[in-house]
């Protein structure tokens, strides 16, 4: 087969390319590095000639041009299954509506009961085989492709190349169309210093991490924070098993720490499905045998996550009622983030034999006012529901860490109140005693 000769067949600029694209279709933009920034610049040119236009993506940190140049959404509407700090600003302009999920069931839902007309995507150039990779997006991407009637691939030469099972890679015969183009550089997102508050946190986390265990980061500052810390430690032998390859795996590996050598799945090699950080994690992935890129369907299943011994789940939340209810993507009903992997690696590490689950928070923030909140409430106002109490097992503060599970409700409302800001405590006490969940017997 001829693959560089159907190469050029299939090559077209991107304003050619998306002339494909029809008033009402349904577009996507699959997730975070494989966004197809050359299409949508071309795509958003075509704002007059099209309405209803709709749009999927998730965690994307470039400026979306079908979005900013249609602020009254007269032509594009676009849509977030998780949304990045940028995604966020678009939600609070109302430029954004998000869809919940959790990351398991993506694909599924779009294979059962999602339309895709036109599905746009970045990945790196051909190789002698035929094959683009899907590089950071492949926990997803090729899912959605799979499902769409016209598949357009960017090609963006600063992609690294990842290594993998299955998915990480689309080949020529599955794709439509092929665009070229300069690109801008790829988004980086940088670490941000730690806090006293966040040392305290991951101090306590760092308590009830034995060696050989696996490891799962959330996005967030903590789990950077915490793979400082132990690349300092004297913990070996640790593995990764993680919806996203972050900065924290990247510190583990160049102290000698993350070796994967004790896992039960995929002995010596770390397992993930997307990338995103400093420029250290894309040269860390790129072409590294030793990282293997899957579809989340396999890394976030549950039944998987629970035959890993020992396996340990980070996660930052946003805030915590007194019935250990836990919202960690709104606050109020402001979307901030969204559920991701949060709810499929709490249920997943209950299931392992050693298994740990942690949902880390600083006590308090601060309004733009200034105004001192505590993140510990006594109910939810309309914030999102991420975890079910039924479902929240080691909640942590930097006064400390509680497990959840088996608890009654006075002794939850105990629990987190002991790790709420001592300026609260008192109101919180009351709260709960309005709520009944406070007994006598109760520690004052």
């Amino acid at each position: 087969m001829d693959y560089v000769a159907e190469y050029q067949s299939k090559l077209r600029t991107a304003d050619e390319a998306v002339r494909i694209v029809k008033s009402g279709d349904w577009i996507d933009y699959t997730t975070n590095l494989a966004f197809p920034e050359l299409l949508d610049a071309a795509l958003a040119k075509r704002k007059d000639e099209l309405t209803d236009v709709k749009i999927r993506g998730n965690l994307i940190f470039k400026p979306i041009r079908t979005v900013e140049t249609d602020p009254l959404r007269e032509h594009f509407i676009y849509n977030s299954w998780h949304c990045s700090s940028y995604e966020r600003s678009l939600c609070d302009k109302g430029l954004c509506n998000f869809i919940p999920m959790i990351f398991r069931n993506l694909v599924p839902y779009y294979r059962h009961f999602l339309k895709v007309n036109v599905a746009m995507c970045a990945a790196t150039p051909m190789d002698r085989h035929g094959y683009f990779n899907l590089s950071c997006a492949s926990g997803v991407a090729k899912g959605i492709l799979d499902t769409a009637d016209v598949v357009i691939l960017e090609i963006d030469e600063q992609l690294p190349k990842v290594c993998g099972g299955f998915g990480q890679a689309i080949h020529i015969s599955d794709v439509d169309m092929i665009v070229e183009g300069e690109h801008s550089p790829l988004p980086t997102v940088p670490l941000h210093p730690a806090t006293a508050e966040d040392r305290a946190i991951a101090a306590e986390v760092m308590k009830m991490i034995p060696d050989g265990a696996t490891l799962q980061f959330g996005i967030g500052g903590m789990p950077n924070v915490l793979g400082t810390m132990m690349a300092d430690s004297d913990l070996k032998d640790l593995g990764m098993h993680t919806e996203l390859c972050s900065d924290a795996y990247v510190s583990l590996t160049e102290a000698g720490k993350l070796t994967n050598a004790r896992k039960r799945y995929m002995t010596g090699t770390g397992l993930t499905g997307m990338a995103f950080g400093t420029e250290k994690v894309y040269e860390f992935i790129d072409e590294n045998p030793g990282i293997a890129f899957m579809p989340l369907e396999l890394v976030n299943s549950p039944e998987m996550i629970g035959k890993i011994d020992n396996m340990i789940s980070i996660n930052n939340c946003i805030a915590v009622d007194l019935f250990g209810q836990v919202s960690a993507e709104s606050s109020g009903t402001r979307q901030i983030s969204g559920t991701g992997g949060q709810l499929d690696y709490l249920t997943g590490a209950a299931m392992s034999q050693g298994g740990k689950a942690f949902l880390c928070m600083t006590s308090t923030f601060r309004e733009k006012d200034g105004t001192l909140r505590s993140r510990i409430v006594p109910t939810f106002q309309g914030d999102i529901v991420t975890d079910p109490r039924s479902q929240a097992y080691y909640m942590v503060t930097e006064y400390g860490m509680v497990n959840l599970v088996g608890r009654t409700t006075w002794e939850r409302a105990e629990l987190l109140i002991s790790i709420a800001h001592p300026d609260f405590r008192e109101e919180l006490i009351r709260k709960a005693e309005d709520n009944g969940i406070w007994i006598q017997s109760n520690k004052r």
